[in-house]
């Protein structure tokens, strides 16, 4: 499979074993996540009443590489902005799609705004639209 970008809603998505999980199971072995994004997934692990390290070590086990935002990752978030901000998309979402755009992966999300973007990459949403 070709590596692909997790956005945190995608890793998410996984960890809870929520509708598309099985696509990001597939996913694991080729899959690369923004410090951004990761954050975002621990976050969402201290809201939820979880153990930040027992989820960061979980998360190391799955051999998801976890890339550092970069000078090069900041410009392209921003520039993605003008096109993102009618459809409500947070920094965290930008910078998802400047790392696919970055490497040339496509993204893993379930958010339905996010492929509403005109990107040189693919957006590939887990869930199915109902």
């Amino acid at each position: 499979m070709t590596s692909v970008v997790l956005d945190a809603s995608a890793l998410l998505a996984f960890l809870r074993s929520e509708p598309g999980a099985d696509k990001v199971a597939s996913a694991l072995a080729d899959a690369v996540i923004s410090a951004v994004n990761y954050s975002e997934v621990l976050k969402k692990t201290i809201e939820r009443g979880g153990e930040i390290e027992a989820a960061a070590d979980f998360i190391r086990g799955l051999s998801v590489a976890i890339i550092p935002f970069d000078e090069e990752q900041a410009a392209a978030s921003a520039a993605l902005y003008p096109q993102a901000k009618p459809h409500g998309m947070s920094f965290a979402d930008r910078a998802c799609l400047a790392l696919g755009i970055q490497r040339g992966f496509a993204v893993l999300t379930t958010e339905r705004k996010m492929a509403l973007l005109t990107l040189p990459i693919q957006v590939k949403l887990i869930r199915n639209a109902h």
